[in-house]
């Protein structure tokens, strides 16, 4: 198996470590990926049990007991409930050292269960927790050496803005790496792209890939009920109002770039026909390429709500949720899950194209842990038919099959690798933290 400290050598980063220490990287990565196998009934098992009960954004109690009883059963202390989250838990094992989490997500959509397959997100980041967590035992001969891993559960993601809650208890305030996948379909390449390094999910994953930001917010007009036949110019159209604002917004999009995404949808549009709406509420999600741009869209779609409001003679009330930050994948993270996905042991090679991946149109609160914590947010493929895209019945049926499960376990294992590189190797630690560094400096350069 290939050293870990001869895999990051394209990073600029030579290692000063003995051969002793070399030895214990190794070791640590072989003992990763062997347990990793040795747990497999019980990653298939609970795999099956999300699976086979969706539970909504916060509603994961099902999830969160099942997971929670599997690492007590395999001798871990958890701690439930965690952060002020019922749906929570941490579990860490360990000593001193730098500190690497996996995030667990387990939720599901409304009406078409593991549609973007979080029963496979949690299945991946329980496997490198056991996989990691066998490492640091087996490391310095048996006597554990310093470091520790964490396995945070993390719902909500599917609008919630669980890690957020988790952001705002401290949970990643001594983290020095956090790591996840997710899976989505095969990604054909476009026309003329034949190695496949623009999709997020050619030609069976993807190391590196970002997201949009995604900004959302309420948007209520209040009105004056009238009757609609007898007296309609008594009244003033709520309903008007979020017709005219989404029109304006259709209007807007011919001004907007390529990679910006507006969605709308009424959740309150009246109760009669025959009576003027005095009340109607819409829902706006605002995308684009960092927070930043994010924001100054909000901001033009607001003009279009305001100017409703003003020809309706209508009043407008805002009520903003919580922001999912662009995603800012570390570059030496994703470097190092490329190359363990690469090793022998693994062999399920991915895409590390740092300067050619646009955005992915997507949005995941694993943008907001990447703004403070460096970060890892790859992607794997796993097998469906043409049209079967996440947050679709079809990804759903794909999702819960054993060739969906075996490929979250590998991915677990390049995953388990590149955070026992981390914790193992004192360089590939600093120059996690000097990307990161080096990203946030950018991004402020880039807002001034």
């Amino acid at each position: 198996m290939r050293l870990v400290n001869d895999a990051i050598a394209s990073h600029g980063v030579a290692s000063s470590e003995p051969p002793s220490e070399k030895k214990n990287v190794v070791a640590g990565q072989e003992a990763a990926i062997r347990a990793i196998d040795g747990y497999d009934a019980e990653l298939r098992d609970i795999n099956k049990k999300i699976f086979d009960n969706p539970e909504l954004a916060y509603e994961e109690f099902q999830a969160h007991d099942n997971i929670v009883a599997l690492l007590r059963s395999l001798g871990f202390q958890v701690t439930p409930h965690a952060f002020g989250v019922q749906t929570s838990f941490s579990c860490e094992v360990g000593q001193g050292g730098r500190v690497v989490v996996f995030n667990a997500e387990y939720d599901a959509l409304p009406g078409i269960g593991h549609a973007c397959g979080h029963n496979l997100i949690a299945t991946s980041s329980i496997a490198s927790f056991l996989g990691v967590a066998a490492a640091l035992k087996s490391s310095d001969g048996g006597g554990g050496g310093p470091g520790r891993v964490r396995l945070y559960g993390t719902p909500a993601e599917e609008g919630g803005a669980g890690k957020v809650r988790l952001l705002e208890a401290g949970a990643y305030e001594d983290v020095d790496a956090c790591l996840m996948v997710h899976p989505g379909p095969p990604v054909p390449p476009p026309a003329g792209n034949v190695d496949g390094r623009h999709g997020c999910c050619a030609p069976s994953g993807a190391a590196y890939a970002r997201s949009l930001a995604n900004n959302k917010f309420n948007v209520t007009f209040t009105g004056q009920e009238a009757h609609a036949a007898m007296a309609p110019f008594q009244g003033r159209n709520a309903l008007d109002a979020v017709v005219l604002g989404y029109n304006g917004v259709s209007m807007l999009r011919q001004q907007t770039r390529p990679h910006d995404r507006i969605h709308s949808v009424i959740l309150d549009g009246g109760s009669r026909p025959n009576v003027i709406t005095s009340f109607a509420k819409t829902q706006y999600y605002v995308r684009s390429a960092t927070l930043r741009e994010a924001t100054a869209l909000e901001n033009r779609v607001r003009a279009c709500m305001d100017g409703a409001a003003t020809a309706t003679q209508c009043e407008v009330e805002y009520e903003v949720h919580d922001a999912y930050a662009d995603l800012r994948p570390n570059r030496t993270i994703c470097s190092l899950y490329a190359d363990a996905m690469a090793l022998p042991a693994i062999d399920s090679r991915v895409v590390c194209d740092f300067e050619h991946a646009p955005p992915l149109p997507g949005s995941t609160d694993q943008g907001n842990v990447s703004y403070v914590v460096p970060s890892f947010h790859g992607g794997f493929a796993i097998p469906c038919p043409p049209g079967a895209y996440n947050h679709t019945k079809g990804f759903t049926a794909c999702a819960g099959t054993g060739e969906a499960h075996k490929l979250a376990i590998d991915a677990a294992k390049g995953m388990a690798v590149a955070a026992w590189a981390i914790l193992s190797d004192e360089a590939i630690a600093v120059k996690v933290w000097e990307d990161f560094r080096a990203d946030r400096a950018l991004d402020e350069r880039e807002s001034d």
